[in-house]
């Protein structure tokens, strides 16, 4: 990697745009990185997803930098999780529900702050006892919701039963995100 090369990154917001609140236009969002001095900056959809570029920092030191500055800015905490392209290439390439990727709304990865306990994996497995299917892989919790998960009971445990923070998205964004990362770093 040159000097002047970036890495790529991807940042998730959590709680944002949903339910209309807390909004954030993702055209002030792109702002936003640009004046922090990221490059190559691009969103996708409105739940708050960002791609770009970072001459340095990894990604624990990217996320305090972008939690602290969007609190300062916009006034309100974002949990935020900040990955490189090739955890989203692990992401992808670890699906455990391979079957059921084609139908993206029903296929879910949650980015997790942290890999849970198997105290924390056991108790979230003993609250699974509908038509869901879940597996963790690492900092990745891999939900198929065959009922979609705007309808899905377990969906809802998840945050509070783990306790491990996260942000969840559907298979569709996974794979535009990982798309956008490739071309970023090209």
């Amino acid at each position: 990697m040159s000097a002047r090369q970036s890495m790529v990154f991807v940042a998730l917001f959590s709680g944002i745009n949903v339910g209309g609140n807390r909004i954030v236009k993702m055209a002030e969002l792109k702002a936003f990185f640009e004046e922090l001095g990221f490059s190559d900056v691009a969103t996708y959809v409105q739940s708050g997803n960002v791609v770009f570029g970072a001459k340095k920092g990894d990604a624990a030191a990217l996320t305090k930098e972008l939690e602290a500055a969007f609190e300062k800015k916009w006034g309100f905490n974002s949990r935020i999780m900040v990955r490189d392209a090739g955890w989203f290439e692990q992401l992808v390439k670890d699906n455990p529900y391979p079957e059921v990727a084609g139908e993206p709304t029903k296929l879910h990865a949650y980015a997790l702050e942290r890999e849970p306990t198997a105290e924390e994996a056991k108790r979230l497995a003993d609250k699974c006892t509908g038509p869901e299917r879940f597996e963790i892989k690492g900092d990745v919790l891999y939900l198929h919701a065959p009922d979609g998960l705007g309808k899905s009971v377990f969906a809802n445990l998840i945050p509070r039963t783990l306790k491990v923070p996260g942000t969840a998205r559907n298979w569709r964004s996974i794979l535009a995100l990982l798309s956008m990362a490739g071309k970023a770093g090209a």
